[in-house]
């Protein structure tokens, strides 16, 4: 009888490693000109236009 074994999954990287990564991320974009924007508190990145227009079908 042949005993299959479990497929082991890759674990994730350490949190480390993806913070080491975004600070270089981040690096390479201010050394290549960009700049970053603090918004303030409360603001939205969303740009608001004019309320959607709902269709109601039926009778009043």
């Amino acid at each position: 009888m042949r005993v299959k074994k479990a497929i082991q999954q890759p674990k994730p990287q350490p949190a480390v490693e993806t913070r080491e990564s975004l600070e270089a991320q981040v690096a390479a974009f201010l050394n290549s000109g960009g700049e970053i924007q603090q918004i303030a508190k409360g603001i939205s990145g969303q740009s608001w236009s004019a309320p959607s227009r709902h269709i109601t079908i039926g009778k009043k």
